[in-house]
């Protein structure tokens, strides 16, 4: 029955799916029966990971636009042929259908069992919450002012307006920390928690690292309010190591496997390589990650021309561990709340330590992820052009790029923190010329069946084109 409602919520539209919908694909004529909370929650927050982690042309192309991999035959990606692609329908129904709305029904069915111990409810709340604001988070970062408040509400407001996207990131703050102080380290929260195994301690570190990720996303736009919470954050508890990373552990199955194994290996094409951009930032710092994040087809590495053309033999290949069925998924960790701690640190918050030492845990937090050997490390942090002191540029720029770099097989937040700190330089697509975007277009869809509300949100945030800056990117 499990699959057969998860194929029936993928068909339902962006905004349409309605309660008394929902209700009918939760019932199974042979034994009638609700859905329980614990399963929308684990698929909802599955839904998120499969999401992300894709590299489907038609859902996710994070790693594309980061300047990660470049395409092989078909090159309307990488030269930012977005919005005639599809793409940004693709994602926003993916995550309001999939991941938000079987969040919505969790959290509802979990505030009305009677069944459960106050504690157990207040933490299942919270995790559904946690999960819910980083989903949020990534629609304003991709789009700028997105349905909000008056958006899941299926016919009742099929056509729901635009929230602005600064006022929804302070809710978001004020959503986050209320989650983080309602869990209950004494009580239980989802036996079926797949990341942290019910550890509610571990929720709770995710929550203060996600408070001080939205903190730290508006430290340009709004200094005062990112200060303040991005410092409650800190003495709250953050992760603080490669352990509390917020991890989906694929297994080694083709049904449960991590969605990369469907694109990479199950369709039997060749559609990617390892960027000439990535390639050649790693080939001038000697990095060891090399050796993971790339095959060694090619020696020395040699990475695709970007928005152009790659014969797929005559480049440097992605790495073997990408094709793993049971290769992680992962949404946040020790290496990104570190660049962030950096930062911070620069701008004189009071989060302890010094930019330079929160620099050097997130270069060594990525490397012990991807196993890289102990003295290969210390030798790469040697290098008087990764060394925080002797490293070229400003902090933006020395933050900016081993973030970009740590971020590999993150595409979007690879690509959020290129548009956050402008750094490193990315390449112009061979075959355009076209400048790397800065958020996506809304929908086709919207704009035909929210016309209204589109056009408003369009003309609220400066155009609906890709070169129009969030609010939080102001250099």
């Amino acid at each position: 029955m499990k699959k057969i409602i998860i194929g029936a919520l993928a068909a339902c539209t962006l905004f349409s799916c309605t309660d008394e919908d929902y209700a009918a694909l939760n019932v199974d004529p042979k034994n009638p029966t609700e859905v329980p909370a614990s399963f929308l929650f684990t698929n909802g927050t599955k839904s998120l990971f499969d999401q992300l982690g894709s590299t489907s042309v038609n859902n996710n192309i994070f790693r594309l636009v980061a300047q990660q991999w470049t395409e092989t035959q078909y090159v309307e990606e990488t030269n930012y042929d977005i919005r005639n692609r599809g793409i940004p329908d693709a994602h926003m129904t993916a995550i309001y259908t999939n991941v938000l709305y079987d969040l919505k029904k969790a959290k509802e069915s979990v505030n009305s069992d009677a069944s459960l111990l106050p504690g157990e409810k207040a933490n299942q709340d919270a995790m559904i919450s946690v999960v819910e604001v980083y989903a949020w988070q990534n629609l304003v970062d991709l789009f700028g002012n997105v349905p909000y408040s008056e958006a899941l509400n299926g016919v009742s407001n099929p056509t729901p307006k635009y929230d602005d996207a600064a006022t929804i990131y302070q809710d978001l703050l004020s959503r986050i920390t209320a989650a983080h102080a309602q869990m209950d380290v004494t009580s239980d929260g989802f036996e079926t928690d797949f990341v942290y195994q019910n550890d509610i301690s571990k929720w709770k570190k995710l929550a203060a690292s996600l408070r001080f990720k939205l903190a730290m996303r508006i430290a340009d736009a709004n200094p005062a309010l990112s200060k303040s919470h991005a410092e409650a954050a800190y003495a709250a508890g953050l992760i603080a190591s490669n352990a509390d990373n917020f991890v989906l552990n694929y297994e080694n199955n083709t049904a449960n496997a991590n969605p990369l194994y469907a694109d990479l290996v199950l369709s039997g094409r060749q559609d990617f390589v390892p960027a000439n951009t990535f390639v050649d930032y790693l080939n001038a710092l000697d990095d060891p990650r090399r050796t993971v994040f790339f095959d060694d087809n090619k020696t020395p590495y040699v990475g695709g021309v970007y928005g152009d053309f790659n014969t797929y033999t005559n480049y440097t290949h992605i790495g073997d561990v990408f094709f793993n069925r049971d290769l992680p998924g992962d949404l946040m960790d020790f290496a990104e709340i570190s660049f962030l701690l950096a930062e911070a640190s620069e701008r004189g918050y009071v989060v302890g330590g010094t930019p330079a030492q929160h620099y050097t845990n997130g270069i060594t937090a990525s490397m012990q992820y991807w196993g890289i050997d102990p003295a290969d490390i210390a030798t790469y942090l040697a290098r008087p052009d990764v060394a925080y002191a002797t490293a070229p540029g400003t902090w933006r720029q020395k933050i900016g790029k081993q973030f970009w770099i740590a971020m590999y097989n993150r595409g979007f937040e690879a690509w959020s923190a290129w548009r956050k700190y402008d750094a490193p330089a990315l390449n112009l697509p061979v075959a355009t010329g076209n400048p790397v975007p800065v958020r996506f277009t809304y929908p086709v869809r919207e704009t035909i069946m929210n016309g209204s509300n589109v056009a408003q949100a369009a003309s609220a945030i400066g155009g609906d084109e890709q070169q129009t800056k969030l609010f939080w990117d102001l250099f």
